[in-house]
């Protein structure tokens, strides 16, 4: 195809359904969408839209055009991604994906390298959502659970991430302790949103108690802690969530399998450019001083 421009306009009137909507994403006029269209019809000889009241839609060659350019969109995306990441030094973007628990140990250590390396910006991305890192959405993501296994990604172990189950002193004065884990059932838990939570400790909590003893549930591990502080039930939090609430109690010894391993994930298109090897070596050496027990 001699004009990627047409194609690009097509794609736009597809994805959004107007010639108005497609010039205001691409920054043209909408003569200019209606010219690109016009002269890609032409020169493939069918219609690609059918044109109404409410705006235009796409006919069966207009959807199969439209296969080829998203697929041919997100390979410029992924391309773009990946070379936003290749400079030699350490500057530009550096893009961190975690769950939002991680940010009390991450931040501290984000700031600091960023600290000796001014010309950099860093974008600390958390949420449970998987970002693409073969689409350059991430530089480095620090992941917890079972190791990742996406194809092109250098996956290296990091820490241990220690849980404890803990309850707060008001809780504790309206419902007791329990005195073993199987006086766990008579009590209120707090817990995750989905009962299909991959976590190992909120897998085990599904073992031992009944769903409706789980009475206060979130997706975000910060509302978790507040819930615990503000004695809604008995819950988990990790080692450095504990060390700043000095006044829960530990409702039984740390197990072992409630440990969620945490890794660190980058594309193999970027392990070794400079920025990504800069910061991973700081955050290794960093996290040398961390204690999870």
């Amino acid at each position: 195809m001699d004009n990627w421009d047409e194609i690009r306009t097509a794609f736009q009137v597809a994805k959004v359904g107007t010639v108005s909507g497609a010039a205001d994403i691409l920054g043209v006029h909408h003569a200019t969408v209606i010219r690109h269209i016009d002269a890609l019809e032409q020169r493939l000889g069918v219609k690609l839209f059918q044109r109404h009241a409410r705006g235009y839609t796409a006919t069966e060659a207009g959807q199969d055009l439209m296969q080829v350019a998203t697929a041919t969109d997100d390979q410029f995306t992924q391309l773009a991604g990946r070379i936003k990441g290749q400079g030699e030094g350490v500057s530009g973007d550096l893009v961190v994906t975690s769950l939002i628990m991680l940010s009390p140990m991450l931040t501290p250590v984000m700031v600091k390298f960023r600290r000796e390396n001014p010309d950099l910006t860093v974008r600390y991305m958390t949420g449970d959502r998987l970002f693409r890192l073969e689409y350059g959405e991430a530089h480095v993501a620090i992941r917890a659970g079972d190791a990742p296994n996406q194809p092109d990604n250098v996956v290296q172990p990091f820490v241990a991430q220690r849980m404890h189950l803990v309850a707060a002193p008001s809780y504790i004065a309206d419902h007791g302790l329990p005195d073993t884990v199987d006086n766990l059932p008579d009590h209120w838990f707090i817990g995750h949103e989905s009962d299909t939570n991959r976590a190992p400790f909120f897998r085990w909590l599904n073992t031992k108690v009944a769903q409706n003893r789980i009475v206060f549930r979130t997706t975000d591990t910060r509302t978790m802690v507040d819930a615990i502080v503000a004695g809604a039930g008995i819950g988990f939090m990790s080692s450095w969530q504990l060390r700043a609430h000095p006044e829960v109690v530990e409702v039984m010894a740390s197990l072992d399998e409630w440990a969620a391993p945490l890794w660190l994930v980058t594309h193999v298109d970027l392990h070794r450019t400079t920025k990504v090897q800069a910061f991973l070596t700081f955050l290794k050496a960093e996290a040398e001083g961390w204690s999870t027990s």
